[in-house]
């Protein structure tokens, strides 16, 4: 029985070309710190790490690389983002269809009289930006948003909300988990003070890389989060305030940078839109078959435009769970069954609680894998319906 991945959405699978042969090179012929030592591999590695922020920049139009931040995961990134910035008495203004990387943090700020707002969005996911101005206060700082949901694939118009946060004296923090990699995201016409981004997703990369890129401004309103050795300034016991060492204490994932250096430079010269024209050409193919089943309610937009190629189904007659698994078990077809980590959206989206089990799609999956599913789904459902 042929697997077929369609869980992209929580991690990009297979990973670019050269990916694995980048992180085995540092593994087995470099393995050293940087900012550590002197000699010859410390500084390729050094250079392999400079250049993969440069990388990062070219990616998001953003044109300083000691500004570009490793971290693990963009969660630790929006860790870091929200609670080295917001303090008593604040207000930050979010989406109804936040993940819990935002959301979590938010409530734990919210002890330390932090304040936030959900902006509602429409049963399939879109937010009318202007609603925005309505949940403006004298104390509200700044405005923290996915730009597209990982539940449904919709996504939200960032430009128009950057240029609302511009009008009104805020900052804006946009999250990037399920859309780099998919489509251009431009720091200067989104008018961001801080992008966040994930490197395992559609940027094709290892896990355990993220990051984010933090302009000048927002910056100096930023304390340091963890504080350490950084191979810097090593006479003080204070944490420098310089960039990058403020926001990357302690050895970094330099057998991920490694990876992620290689899937950066895959994802050059016209790649991305290379990627995301198969993909939306997988999803439409998708689409088009899926509403055409009865018994079953897609979520999110009904055509490809604005959004993801993700889709969320619930299985109105079935339990979500074990569709996923009989999916899985039989027919090979791996998904990602639940609340994805994402209950505000789906409550937004009239899935809460059961969930849905989604359906995510990469440009290395082909036409004939999205009929191999369509077909499989009707033959569980006209299973189930035999059994009941």
């Amino acid at each position: 029985m042929k697997n077929i991945y369609l869980d992209n959405g929580a991690t990009s699978f297979p990973k670019a070309p050269g990916v694995a042969e980048s992180m085995s090179h540092y593994l087995l012929n470099i393995g050293c710190n940087v900012n550590r030592g002197a000699y010859d591999s410390s500084l390729e590695a050094e250079n392999i790490v400079y250049e993969t922020r440069e990388l990062i920049c070219e990616l998001f139009n953003f044109h300083k690389p000691e500004n570009a931040i490793f971290t693990k995961n963009i969660t630790e990134s929006l860790n870091i983002i929200l609670k080295s910035l917001l303090k008593k008495g604040d207000h930050i203004i979010v989406s109804s269809m936040e993940h819990n990387a935002v959301m979590r943090p938010l409530s734990s700020l919210a002890e330390r009289e932090v304040e936030f707002s959900k902006v509602p969005c429409n049963e399939v996911g879109q937010l009318n930006p202007e609603d925005i101005r309505a949940f403006i206060r004298p104390e509200t700082r700044a405005v923290v948003m996915t730009h597209g949901s990982n539940v449904c694939g919709t996504i939200i118009d960032i430009e128009r909300v950057g240029k609302i946060c511009k009008e009104n004296n805020l900052y804006f923090i946009v999250d990037t988990a399920q859309t780099a990699g998919f489509t251009d995201i431009d720091f200067e016409k989104t008018n961001a003070d801080i992008i966040a981004y994930t490197g395992h997703k559609s940027l094709l990369g290892p896990q355990g890389m993220g990051g984010f890129i933090v302009g000048d401004k927002i910056l100096k309103e930023m304390s340091t989060f963890i504080e350490g050795g950084t191979g810097s300034a090593s006479e003080m016991e204070i944490h420098p305030r310089y960039m990058p060492d403020k926001f990357e204490a302690g050895t970094m994932n330099i057998p991920g940078i490694y990876g992620l250096n290689a899937a950066l430079k895959y994802l050059t010269h016209g790649k991305i839109k290379e990627i995301r024209e198969k993909e939306l050409y997988l999803l439409d193919g998708f689409l088009k078959d899926i509403y055409n089943i009865d018994g079953i309610k897609p979520v999110g937009l009904d055509s490809i435009t604005g959004r993801t190629a993700l889709v969320s189904i619930d299985f109105l007659e079935n339990d979500n769970g074990m569709v996923s698994h009989i999916l899985n078990k039989e027919y090979g077809i791996m998904t990602r069954c639940g609340l994805h980590c994402a209950p505000s959206a789906h409550k937004t989206l009239g899935t809460f609680p059961n969930g849905t089990v989604r359906f995510s799609f990469s440009h290395f999956n082909t036409i004939e894998e999205v009929k191999h599913v369509i077909d499989n789904i009707n033959k569980v459902l006209k299973k189930a319906a035999m059994l009941r």
